[in-house]
Parts: structure tokens; C-alpha cells; sequence
């Protein structure tokens, strides 16, 4: 694990990023502080900074060069599968001089060129530099654990783990207001845009060959989803639960390799359970740590985790929080963030990552189990639309009723009104705009007039509707629910839910490793039909049925909850200086001019009303734009 920058200039101009290219490694120090390193010849540099996981010794360090000092390497994750192919490598006659995944990589590119790709089990970022053919090989993971932005323009291509190492390398500060927009609506902001006009993401599973200034783009993994085939599975509900059950096992002893010390984070929900039984038949002692919340009984969970620790005899601790533990973080977050991003629960994240990391290098999770199996309530919200029925007409026949009535999310039937107004919206639209709906935070319209007319004529049109084309274009009206939960793999998992365990996790030099992402899990996710996911009573059906033997069944008597990060208490506390003197103040938003001074009032009024609904969340993530402005654009 590791972060990573890159320059490959294709001008005389374009060398003069070469001299940054320590000032890149050196902004993310974070995620690799045991060592760095850098390589340039000509015009490509390679910066890298390590955070040992396998084969802690020196041999270990990048760029890596081939004995042939051919091929150079700069490599950002982990494969977990490394030990079979270096076996496969060897067999062929290639030599060896460390025990890492990196040089396995190497090799396979100098033995088989791109199309190795297929051959790897875990998630990446790397460049391959050819010194014979002056190329660079640019790959991402079929997911998008791990992060990857590029810029490119007339003389270079530069790359990086984070936007703040491209920000060391000089890259324009040009705002895109295309994506300022959608970030208004989502709370981050979908790939492969940035916010910033020329940087991209690298979308998951592509990759880019530069050669003789030329950019092929290729995507090389796409979860293999077909409706056909689905239809045709004719295994039976108990087989899929055990082929479920010893792919999940398989993914999660792969991902127990490693030379430093290995946890699990144990939340007291059923997948970072799921995770923790796996791994107890593994590997013995095993570390595992949950979260409290003192001040927040509702959202307190550990209790359920405590029952899983003490079923498999893990080294279980308990990080109890008061919403203080919680404030003092506030700061290092946003100071963290270098492309706006207002998930607030990556608080929490953040201080669990931090906490773990005084114990262990790797922590295990169960991140990605809702995607993949229909687990969050927009997704029952989605069956129940399909389904239809009395109750699903009634809501929506009593839409004028939730428009009136107060809603909140800190309050039960403040929150009841708020989801019955979204499911009687969602009864309404197709499935595109539903989906859009139910994961935004603020519709498009009310995002364009939160904006001053001056940012609001920067939107480009088509390349706003472009960009929500695309991320929905895996949704039909004759669609079934798999097309939902496959929109949230390639648009939710990793522009959100991925995104902020990488970043949080990083801050601390922390790796996390999802075994549900394992690409043998995915691929079988998608050849269930829905009936094995969710039904009007149960979501994540097959998870929660295979592993039941396995599992307290005090963990299914529970509702779930995923935790609210006290923001409102907040705002209208200790951070309403910061909003209503500095960061949202009448005269900071005019002098800016990026957003309407009256629309940013109205939103306070409605904040300290007595129906804030959402709004906390759409002032969050104001408050998290003003402050990255303030750090790296005023």
C-alpha cells in the first residue's frame, strides 16, 4: 500500500513538472510514511511513498526496476493472488529479488504486456514505465478501491494517488462548475470528473497506454451482468448460499496475507460480522474494533459486536466516543480533503482508522455487501415501487400530506414523513430519475439556485446531461432491481461509499480490505436473480440466510441504523460561528461569488427552523466546499 505521482512529459515544456515531483510525494505523506522514492529518466518521473505491508525490507521499496532496467514500477495496493503467479513466473524462469506483490506485477507486464490485468485478485493503482519504447501503462482496479487522477494537456500527462500531489505538480486551478453542480446534489462528486476542468478520475477497471504523445483508453474489466444468463441460473437458493459461503471464506483468508500486524473492524452489523467469523478460522487471536457512541444510544451498536467478539474469542476493542471525541476531528477532516467531499459519516471513519491504526497496519471490513446484495432501505424503496401494491399507492397518494408536515432526520416520525415524501416522489418518476432522486441530497434545480446566475452560466448543459447519461445508462424501465445495485457499483461504491475509506483510512496509514470486493464475489453477485437478494420482508436475503448458523441471533432481531454524525446539534452549537460569521457569512458568499447570497440565507433560516428535513446535509456540504476553497483556491 502506498501513494503514488507520475509525470510523462511529451515536450521540452512539459519536463519542468519533473522538478516537483518530490513536492508530490512529499503531500501524501500520510499514506506511505515508512519510506519514498523516485525515478526519472528522460522525460517520465515516478514518485512513490510506501506503507510496508509484505516484505518489509528494502527490497521492498519503489520504483521498482527490472534487472534489465527496462521496466520501471510505481504500485499503489495489494494482490492477493501474488504467491500463485510468482509460482507461475517462476516455472517460466523468471527471477525474483523480494517477496512483494510489486515485483510480480512487473514481471507479468514484461512476460505478457497488458493483457495481464485479468490474471490479478486485488486492487491497484500502478504505472509501468518502458524505457526501450518510452510508453507508460496505466491501470486501475476493477472496482476502484484504490484511487487514480490524471491530468493531461499539450506537453504532459501527470497522475496521482490524491489531487494534492497533482496540486504540488502544478496543475491550473480551474474550477469545473459542471461538477460543483452535481456535487451540490450527491455530497461528492461521480467520475470521471473532478473539480477541477482537465483532471480525471480513471474509472474503475480501465486503463491508459501513453505512447509517442498518443492516450489509448481501454476499459478491461466490466462486471460480467446478464440478464439472459440470470434468468437461466438453475441452482438452487441453499447451493447459491453455499457457493456464497466458501467464496466469501476464500476471499477473506487471501486477504489475511501480510508481514505486519492484520485486524477487522466489527461494527455489530451482519457483513463486518460475516468478515470476522471468516476470519477467526484463519487465523487465531484476531484483532477486531469497533466504535461506540456514548452520547448517541440510538446509534450505539457494540453491544451486537461484543456478542461476535466473544462468540470467536477475538482481541476485541471498544473505541467509545463522545460527540466532543467526535468534534475534535472535525478540523483534521476537512483539512485532509482536497476535492470536496461531504459524506459526513467519513468522521467517524476517520477516528476509527486513526484508533486502529495503534494496534494494526490492516484492518478487514464489510464494505460493499449493501451494493452487491440489496442491502439499504432505497433498495426495498426500489421493490416495493416494482412490486406496487396497496401500501406503495397509499404513500404516494398522500404525497401533498408529506409535503406539509416537519421532517428531520432526528426525529422518528420526523424521519418517517421525510422517507414516505422520497418513496411518494420515487412512485412517480421512471427509474433513472428515481435513482437519481433517492441518492441526492438536493435536486438539480435547487443545486442551480443555490449558485449565484454567475456560476449557474459556467454549468455546461450537455456536458451536465452527458455526464448523468452516463452514469445511469445501466437503467431500463423493463429493468430489474440487479440494474439498480449494479449503477450503485459503478456510481455510489466508488465515488462515495470507497472513497471515503480510502481517504480516512490513508490519513492514518491504515489499509482496509473489503473481501465482498473480491472480484470471484462480485462476479457471482451478479449471476443471482433478485429473489435471492431481497424480498418484501428481508434485504441482503442470501447474506443474512448463508451466515445465520454463523452469527448471534441477536444481530437479526435488531433494526439497522447506519450512524448520523450529530450535525445539526452542531450547527446550531459550537459551528454556528463558522456559519453564520465566516465560512456561509453574507459578506464571504458575496466577495466569492460562486453562490447567491439569498439562496445560502434561505438555507440557514430552514436550519434553525423546526422542519429542518435535510438540510444540515446540504449545509454540510457547503461548509466543506467553503473550507477546501479557502485552503486551496483563496
Amino acid at each position: 500500500m502506498c501513494g503514488i505521482s507520475g509525470v510523462f512529459a511529451f515536450t521540452e515544456v512539459g519536463r519542468s513538472a519533473l522538478t516537483a515531483l518530490h513536492a508530490s510525494t512529499d503531500a501524501i505523506v500520510s499514506r506511505g510514511p515508512d519510506s519514498q522514492g523516485h525515478f526519472i529518466y528522460d522525460g517520465c518521473g515516478l514518485g512513490f511513498r510506501r506503507l510496508a505491508i509484505l516484505d518489509l525490507s528494502a527490497d521492498g521499496n519503489q520504483p521498482m526496476t527490472d534487472d534489465s532496467g527496462r521496466y520501471t514500477i510505481a504500485f499503489n495496493g495489494e494482490i492477493f493472488n501474488f504467491r500463485e503467479l510468482r509460482q507461475q513466473l517462476l516455472k517460466k524462469g523468471h527471477t525474483f529479488h523480494s517477496q512483494t506483490d510489486t515485483e510480480v506485477i512487473l514481471h507479468l507486464y514484461m512476460a505478457e504486456g497488458r493483457n495481464f490485468l485479468k490474471k490479478l485478485n486485488g486492487f491497484f493503482a500502478f504505472a509501468i514505465y518502458d524505457k526501450e519504447e518510452n510508453s507508460l501503462f496505466v491501470a486501475r482496479d476493477r472496482m476502484g478501491e484504490k484511487p487514480l487522477l490524471v491530468y493531461r494537456d499539450e506537453d504532459k500527462l501527470l497522475f496521482a494517488s490524491e489531487m494534492k500531489s497533482l496540486l504540488a505538480l502544478g496543475i491550473p486551478r480551474k474550477l469545473d462548475f459542471t461538477s460543483l453542480s452535481q456535487y451540490l446534489q450527491l455530497n461528492y462528486i461521480p467520475g470521471p470528473a473532478t473539480i477541477f476542468k482537465g483532471v480525471k478520475k480513471v474509472l474503475p477497471g480501465h486503463y491508459m497506454f501513453i505512447k509517442d504523445g498518443k492516450v489509448v483508453r481501454k476499459q478491461w474489466y466490466k462486471i460480467p451482468y446478464d440478464p439472459k444468463k440470470v434468468q437461466k441460473n438453475k441452482t438452487t437458493y441453499e447451493q447459491q448460499q453455499a457457493k456464497l459461503v466458501e467464496l466469501l471464506d476464500d476471499a477473506t483468508a487471501r486477504r489475511l496475507v501480510a508481514d505486519v500486524p492484520v485486524g477487522a473492524f466489527l461494527s455489530g452489523g451482519i457483513d463486518s460480522s460475516v468478515v470476522v467469523a471468516l476470519a477467526t478460522r484463519h487465523t487465531p487471536h484476531l484483532n477486531t474494533f469497533s466504535i461506540g457512541f456514548a452520547d448517541e444510544p440510538f446509534f450505539d451498536e457494540t453491544k451486537y459486536a461484543q456478542l461476535v467478539a466473544e462468540r470467536y474469542k477475538t482481541n476485541h476493542t471498544v473505541f467509545s466516543l463522545r460527540n466532543q471525541d467526535l468534534y475534535d476531528h472535525i478540523f483534521d477532516v476537512l483539512n485532509y480533503l482536497d476535492e470536496p467531499f461531504a459524506d459526513s459519516s467519513a468522521l467517524a471513519v476517520y477516528i476509527l482508522s486513526k484508533r486502529t491504526r495503534e494496534k494494526a497496519t490492516v484492518a478487514l471490513s464489510g464494505d460493499g455487501a449493501d451494493e452487491l446484495f440489496a442491502g439499504y432501505n432505497k433498495h426495498m424503496g426500489e421493490f416495493q415501487v416494482r412490486q406496487g401494491g396497496f401500501k406503495a399507492e397509499a404513500v404516494a397518494g398522500l404525497d401533498m400530506l408529506w409535503n406539509v408536515l416537519p421532517k428531520s432526520r432526528n426525529s422518528f416520525l420526523g424521519n418517517k414523513v421525510r422517507q414516505f415524501q422520497r418513496f411518494s416522489r420515487g412512485m412517480l418518476s421512471g427509474p433513472k430519475n428515481r435513482y437519481w432522486d433517492w441518492a441526492s441530497f438536493a435536486s438539480e434545480t435547487d443545486a442551480r439556485q443555490l449558485l449565484s446566475p454567475a456560476a449557474r452560466r459556467k454549468i455546461g448543459k450537455k456536458l451536465n446531461e452527458r455526464r448523468r447519461r452516463d452514469l445511469l445508462e445501466g437503467l431500463h424501465t423493463d429493468g430489474d432491481l440487479n440494474e439498480v445495485l449494479l449503477t450503485d457499483t459503478r456510481m455510489v461504491l466508488p465515488y462515495d461509499m470507497l472513497a471515503k475509506v480510502d481517504m480516512m483510512s490513508m490519513a492514518n496509514s491504515l489499509e482496509v480490505r473489503p473481501p465482498f470486493l473480491d472480484p470471484n464475489v462480485v462476479n457471482f453477485a451478479f449471476s443471482l436473480p433478485v429473489s435471492s437478494k431481497i424480498d418484501a420482508g428481508m434485504k441482503k436475503k442470501i447474506v443474512q440466510d448463508a451466515f445465520r448458523p454463523m452469527l448471534p441471533e441477536e444481530l437479526y432481531k435488531r433494526p439497522k441504523h447506519g450512524f448520523e454524525v450529530p450535525l445539526l446539534k452542531w450547527f446550531r452549537g459550537e459551528l454556528r460561528p463558522l456559519i453564520e460569521d465566516d465560512l456561509l457569512s453574507d459578506g464571504f458568499i458575496e466577495a466569492q461569488g460562486i453562490f447567491s447570497v439569498e439562496a445560502v440565507r434561505q438555507l440557514k433560516k430552514q436550519l434553525f427552523s423546526n422542519s429542518p428535513g435535510d438540510v444540515h446535509a446540504r449545509i454540510w456540504a457547503l461548509i466543506v466546499f467553503q473550507w477546501w476553497w479557502k485552503k486551496w483556491m483563496a
